[in-house]
């Protein structure tokens, strides 16, 4: 297996996009424990907020939509210089996230409001 390759892409203009698979591996970590580190943040300031039920879980969407938008901003308008489509920069890795999420919540909620 080549850990160097180049992926080709035919864009919607007809035009040919290379990905080095190196850079597409490292970005992808790079989301994923930024993904981490925001599940395990969030999920302790929505179990410090007493935050229980649906608007748990509506903080953990709103924290993953943040990041998003932040990862976006972050790479600005050539950001199809570092990732293939937005959409699996959205999805990857939102149920695992989820579970760190619940992890940390419930621990915190537990630690502050459950006397």
């Amino acid at each position: 297996m080549s850990v160097g390759r180049v992926k080709t892409k035919v864009d919607k203009s007809g035009e040919i996009i290379a990905y080095s698979e190196l850079a597409i591996r490292n970005n992808a970590a790079v989301v994923e424990y930024c993904r981490t580190s925001m599940a395990a943040l969030s999920g302790g300031t929505s179990g410090l907020l007493g935050l229980t039920g649906f608007y748990g879980f509506g903080f953990y969407v709103f924290a993953v939509l943040g990041l998003w938008g932040l990862l976006l901003m972050k790479a600005g308008p050539q950001w199809k210089k570092y990732f293939i489509n937005r959409r699996t920069l959205l999805t990857n890795g939102f149920f695992g996230g989820l579970f760190t999420y619940v992890l940390f919540w419930t621990f915190l909620y537990g630690m502050v409001h459950v006397y």
